[in-house]
């Protein structure tokens, strides 16, 4: 089974009917979730998506809304699932932008302006509590291109350059566009993944994102919104509440808490590090958002509460029966016992996992115990399983059984990563005549980008001098192949490979061994510590 069919089985249709009539009904401002427990929330929540617009569910924290997140895309995919996460690393008092974070909050405000989408965003208290660009001034730096419109590669240029974007050979990081014949390469602030537009004459041909680290196309779009940098403008800036249609359904765990949170956060003052190192945003603690205004804005605003209580007493309550998984910590005898116990009951089990082998390995040791145990698998994996009392099944996650940590993942780990963007990087630093090292080939000298012919087309490569004139141009698909020569202390410059001799072959043949020769004595010095 799939996690779709698992999810349409939880979401009955009397479920579904039920809470979208009071969703739809403008009139019900105020509904109460009672008795969800474990992810059996993000499979409720993910019936939002059939209700034309945005809905914001406020957890209580990061790890919160990150597994929240988590396991709504596992369940829906990421086209509508947004995380709204603060744009600061650690506190927002110690003033450390986070670049990649920056990018999904631009990227949520942007698919916030765009009506009539269906959307479920997920953030927490620190993130809300940080101003937002105001929705004029997100405008004047959005430019919107689509397929088969209207537009020159001159005129786009000039238009991203207005906007602050600059122009490089090859970008690796947002704010960045690069020009080659018929192609514009620009990394928006609202994507993790820059886009590639092909035109042909005084029209867009093709759009498609592509993967900095190999060049190699990803996904082909219908249309693009390029967003400008708009974060550090958060001073003059609005609450979210202010930037969001006011149509827009909050869904809150514990309001009492944000609010809380949200205040605290406020009260705080810039830390003495940032003040001291002079490093950082010093205008962070000017981007909170007024608590007072935020505290009675919120009221306006149609809500669903889905904690253990609701904050009023509200006028539509849907009520479950579920109960969280119980702990089992690898013990098979406790698990044999609750499972068959459930059985016994008339329950239905349903084992969750990423993995179709790790189903395999527990229906072995059932087997080798001889535990009459049937389930069904679902190969999709959610962070904590739950029983559901009235439709009598139980959702049990295998890393829960086994005891094993459940990490979420979240859309800027990608962006976060920067491993193949500081290549780049440095290659857009590098000067003709800088020293670099090729696995195959060896030590040469940096001769700049060329574009080569390749059958009926050209294609960027990096050229690369050695001893006796030899050249070798790199694609830039092979970029993984090099990296800058780190000189070494005593300051001479490297003596320069030739190609042809086996020299270099040899030098890292002789590197290899000495590397194997200082492990064996390292293993064979902690046996006679032994």
């Amino acid at each position: 089974m799939d996690i779709q069919n698992f999810s349409a089985l939880f979401n009955t249709p009397a479920r579904c009917e039920a809470f979208l009539k009071l969703i739809k009904d403008n009139k019900t401002k105020h509904i109460f979730i009672q008795g969800l427990e474990g992810s059996s929330i993000a499979l409720f929540f993910s019936n939002l998506l059939e209700h034309k617009q945005a809905h914001i569910i406020i957890a209580n924290d990061l790890d919160e809304a990150g597994y929240l997140y988590n396991d709504l895309v596992q369940i829906n995919g990421n086209d509508h699932i947004l995380l709204f996460p603060s744009g600061y690393k650690r506190d927002i008092k110690y003033g450390q932008p986070d670049p990649p974070s920056e990018i999904l909050r631009t990227e949520v405000l942007n698919r916030l302006c765009q009506k009539g989408e269906s959307l479920l965003i997920v953030t927490y208290p620190e993130a809300i509590a940080e101003k937002v660009v105001p929705v004029n001034m997100l405008s004047e730096q959005t430019l919107h291109i689509d397929k088969n419109s209207k537009c020159d590669i001159i005129t786009l240029s000039d238009k991203l350059r207005e906007r602050g974007f600059e122009e490089v050979d090859y970008v690796y990081e947002p704010g960045q566009f690069a020009v080659r014949g018929s192609i514009l390469d620009v990394f928006s602030y609202t994507n993790e993944l820059p886009y590639r537009i092909d035109f042909f004459g005084k029209e867009v041909e093709s759009i498609r994102t592509f993967e900095v680290e190999t060049q190699l196309s990803t996904g082909k779009l219908e249309e693009v919104y390029i967003v400008a940098n708009v974060c550090g403008q958060e001073v003059s800036g609005i609450s979210i509440l202010d930037f969001i249609d006011k149509n827009t359904i909050l869904i809150c765990h514990n309001l009492s808490w944000v609010i809380d949170r949200i205040s605290t956060i406020a009260s705080e003052s810039l830390s003495e590090q940032t003040l001291i190192a002079e490093e950082g945003d010093r205008y962070a603690m000017q981007k909170i958002i007024d608590v007072t205004a935020f505290q009675k804005k919120i009221t306006t605003f149609r809500r669903i509460d889905y904690g253990a209580s609701s904050e009023a007493n509200a006028p539509a309550v849907i009520r479950f029966n579920c109960a969280p998984q119980g702990v089992y910590h690898k013990n098979f005898d406790l698990v044999s016992q609750s499972f068959s116990q459930f059985i016994e009951k008339g329950y239905t089990l349903y084992i969750l996992s990423d993995s179709e082998k790790q189903i395999e390995r527990l229906q072995a040791i059932f087997e080798e115990r001889g535990d009459s145990i049937s389930f069904t698998p679902v190969l999709k994996t959610l962070h904590e399983g739950f029983v559901d009392n009235d439709l009598k099944i139980g959702c049990f996650t295998d890393h829960q059984i086994f005891d094993r940590f459940h990490k979420y993942n979240l859309k800027s780990d990608a962006a976060r990563t920067g491993k193949m963007a500081l290549t780049m990087k440095e290659l857009q630093e590098m000067e003709p005549g800088d020293f670099i090292v090729h696995v195959d080939f060896g030590i040469g000298k940096f001769g700049g980008l060329v574009r080569v012919p390749v059958g009926d087309t050209y294609q960027e490569a990096i050229r690369i001098y050695y001893q006796r004139g030899d050249i070798v141009d790199v694609s830039i698909h092979s970029l993984y192949k090099i990296s800058k020569y780190r000189r070494q202390d005593t300051g001479e410059p490297p003596r320069l490979s030739t190609l042809g001799t086996g020299a270099w072959d040899r030098l890292k043949e002789r590197t290899k061994k000495r590397s194997e020769n200082i492990t064996q004595l390292g293993y064979q010095v902690c046996q006679s510590i032994q």
